[in-house]
């Protein structure tokens, strides 16, 4: 399956490699709570806001807390650019 929100496609494959590489997948699951939220629960918060995606790739890149409840996501710095746009895409996509 392929999703895109923008011009650029998103593999699922690799959107999902990229998430259990970065460890994402021990606190998300695409349509369950685990620790943090669902990725469809995020998805549809997110939901037609134009600023979705700018504000997801930061978040995955400083973390946070307080949007979700008190758990804290880590910061994932070391992921580039187009890594975290690569899963805000997919994210942001889920139906």
């Amino acid at each position: 399956m392929v999703v895109a929100k923008t011009e650029i496609a998103v593999s699922e494959a690799d959107a999902l490699a990229l998430a259990k590489k970065s460890n994402c997948l021990a606190c998300h699951a695409i349509d369950k709570k685990v620790v943090g939220p669902a990725w469809k629960e995020v998805a549809a918060k997110y939901r037609g806001d134009a600023t979705a995606e700018a504000h997801l790739i930061n978040k995955i890149a400083v973390g946070g807390s307080g949007v979700w409840g008190s758990m804290a996501m880590p910061a994932h710095p070391k992921l580039s650019e187009a890594e975290r746009t690569t899963l805000a895409r997919f994210v942001l996509n889920l139906k």
